[in-house]
């Protein structure tokens, strides 16, 4: 019987500043994250979402590679 491999969920979470003020953040700042992630997946990582609350910026990460 093949054991499953592990899969780890990575969250990084920046508080970059806000667009205007606290409480949103510039669009091309997600699209950024998106392109910088999108380079990697499939290779480094499973899938990723790049979100947003506020200011902050949350990358969420699924890859194999552990802590």
């Amino acid at each position: 019987m093949e054991m499953a491999k592990k899969i780890t969920l990575s969250v990084i979470k920046a508080d970059i500043g806000g667009y205007v003020g606290h409480s949103s953040m510039h669009e091309d700042l997600l699209a950024k994250g998106r392109e910088c992630l999108e380079k990697v997946k499939g290779k480094m990582l499973i899938d990723f979402r790049v979100m947003s609350c506020g200011d902050d910026l949350e990358l969420i990460m699924t890859h194999t590679l552990g802590e």
